[in-house]
């Protein structure tokens, strides 16, 4: 397997590792060499062309990511950018593949970055940080756009654009990774030790699209909150807007966290402890109905929650379902703040509340399912959201669905895939990653064999991508690095977390599919007063 690395963007310290001689140079310091920036000869990918190849020296120093993720990085050293644009012969794309080199103290190894929504990449911050960090940094842009830019998917027969849709889905990021270790190859004059992925959303899915189609690129694959089943998730997480437009109620936002605070105050003591956190959120089985009759005060107007909130409510939690009760997908997680996805607004017309969907799933329907920017998503009845969301399983799931269960040749390949994913995420259901999980091990001999190379850590209150967005934080990166360079396995990850009144507290984040439990005694601040257990143990 060829070697290169891929970190979260957390700035996490490396654990001491056992480094081959191009890594253990750089990270001792004993050989610091720096290199000038120029711009190397690069050989195309399989079926790519290579435009052109630039080089410019950058001087660091605070770096502001570009678009709507935004987020900044301070303390970046001096790199060396190369940027080296790819076209394929029919297609009419320009992908620009960007690889920054430290001008000193390399560690040996090479971080590739995934995107968001509909970004391919990285917009700069984690790029700086993996500098930071002594790595040399790849991303792309797959010729597209910012993250909620689809102004690439129709062409001008208003048809999708299926070779730019194959950029996001797969071969953009495949060609990264082959571009950055030439690359670093030519900078440096020798390859990257470990070559690893990082990336979390859309980021976690083409992590997970690289251990599934391109089993040899990365030794390690660090991929978060995962969008797998993306045909699927990405039509269910806009259940909660039809929901709300067919039973005409439409909470406020008070209203829906009066529910999620219930919620979690019902099930918080279910590990032992109440301490704010619920660690197993699949079996929080709260009843809405509870709510019905209570007060609760919006912007200083006291507001008294009905049936009618409580029945949407319900639906949201319980996730889409056919007209004859076949469930299609999961639900929005009973402890994730529901306004995620169930967002509102005021209409200027009325002065009443309608919904405000999440442009990500609003842009798949509208452009790539109906193939009309404009098309008006309230419109959609429970029927046609069913049609819907067939459709897009049946188009899509074969180029995007990154849902292949048989993960044989990573295994094979010596691939590592560490993944984690908070019980309170708002945007992509949880329940989709342990139902993925699940199939790996019905396809691969189960949980034992599987855990030898993919292992699944579910993180109490966190929401979407929330251990890399300042919500909590955990050592990932070192986890994986142990792994894949020293063969140790991590049995627990150390985190920290935020409450659901804003302490912070230490966590042993349990192994799927473990849980965390209170042994009754000792300070619930401190990770040493849980164990991870079985479920079926209390």
């Amino acid at each position: 397997m060829k070697k290169i690395l891929i970190v979260l963007a957390t700035g996490a310290a490396l654990a001491a590792v056992n480094l081959p001689p191009a890594a253990a140079d750089a990270q001792g310091g004993a050989r610091p060499t720096t290199f000038g920036c120029s711009a190397p000869a690069v050989p195309a990918p399989a079926g790519a062309k290579v435009e052109s190849v630039t080089a410019v020296q950058r001087p660091g120093g605070t770096i502001d990511g570009t678009g709507v993720v935004g987020g900044t990085v301070s303390g970046v050293p001096a790199f060396c950018e190369v940027t080296v644009t790819l076209t394929h012969p029919g297609v009419n794309d320009h992908a620009k593949v960007r690889t920054w080199l430290p001008v000193s103290g390399w560690n040996g190894r090479l971080q590739a970055l995934g995107g968001s929504a509909y970004a391919v990449g990285d917009n700069g911050v984690g790029m700086g940080t993996a500098v930071k960090n002594g790595y040399a940094a790849t991303t792309t842009d797959g010729g597209l756009g910012d993250a909620v830019d689809v102004s690439w998917s129709l062409n001008a027969k208003g048809e999708v654009d299926a070779e730019l849709l194959k950029n996001l889905a797969s071969r953009s990021q495949h060609e990264a990774s082959i571009v950055g270790k030439q690359v670093i190859a030519a900078h440096f004059g020798r390859p990257a030790a470990y070559a690893y992925f990082n990336g979390c959303s859309t980021g976690g899915r083409e992590g997970y699209m690289e251990a599934q189609r391109y089993p040899d690129d990365f030794d390690g694959i660090l991929a978060n909150a995962p969008g797998i089943n993306w045909p699927e998730f990405e039509v269910a997480t806009l259940w909660p807007q039809v929901v709300m437009n067919n039973e005409k109620t439409y909470p406020s936002a008070c209203e829906f966290k009066a529910f999620t605070d219930a919620a979690t105050a019902a099930c918080d003591p279910l590990d032992g402890a109440k301490d704010g956190l619920v660690n197993d959120a699949s079996r929080c089985e709260f009843d809405p109905r509870k709510l019905i009759g209570t007060k609760v005060v919006c912007d200083g107007k006291e507001l008294t929650i009905t049936a009618a909130d409580a029945a949407v409510v319900r639906k949201i939690w319980d996730g889409p379902r056919t007209a004859s009760g076949r469930k299609l997908w999961s639900g929005v997680p009973v402890v994730a703040d529901l306004t995620g996805l169930a967002g509102t607004t005021t209409d200027a017309n009325s002065g009443q509340l309608k919904g405000a969907p999440f442009p990500v799933p609003q842009l798949w329907v509208t452009n790539f399912l109906k193939k009309q920017p404009a098309f008006d998503v309230t419109t959609i009845t429970y029927d046609r959201f069913t049609r819907l969301f067939e459709q897009s399983r049946a188009e899509y799931d074969g180029i995007i669905g990154t849902n292949d269960a048989d993960l044989s040749a990573f295994r094979n390949s010596g691939g590592k895939l560490l993944s984690w994913h908070g019980q309170a995420d708002q945007f992509i259901p949880t329940q989709g990653t342990v139902d993925y999980r699940r199939q790996v091990e019905r396809t691969m001999g189960g949980s034992k064999r599987v855990d030898d190379f993919y292992r699944l850590f579910l993180v109490p209150g966190a929401g979407h991508c929330g251990l890399n967005k300042g919500a909590g934080t955990v050592d990932d990166l070192a986890a994986l690095t142990s792994w894949v360079e020293r063969g140790k396995a991590p049995q627990t990850l150390s985190a920290d977390l935020l409450t659901a009144d804003g302490r912070s507290v230490n966590r042993n984040l349990c192994r799927y599919p473990e849980v965390s439990r209170y042994q009754g005694y000792g300070d619930q601040a401190a990770a040493s007063s849980f164990r991870c257990v079985l479920p079926s143990r209390g």
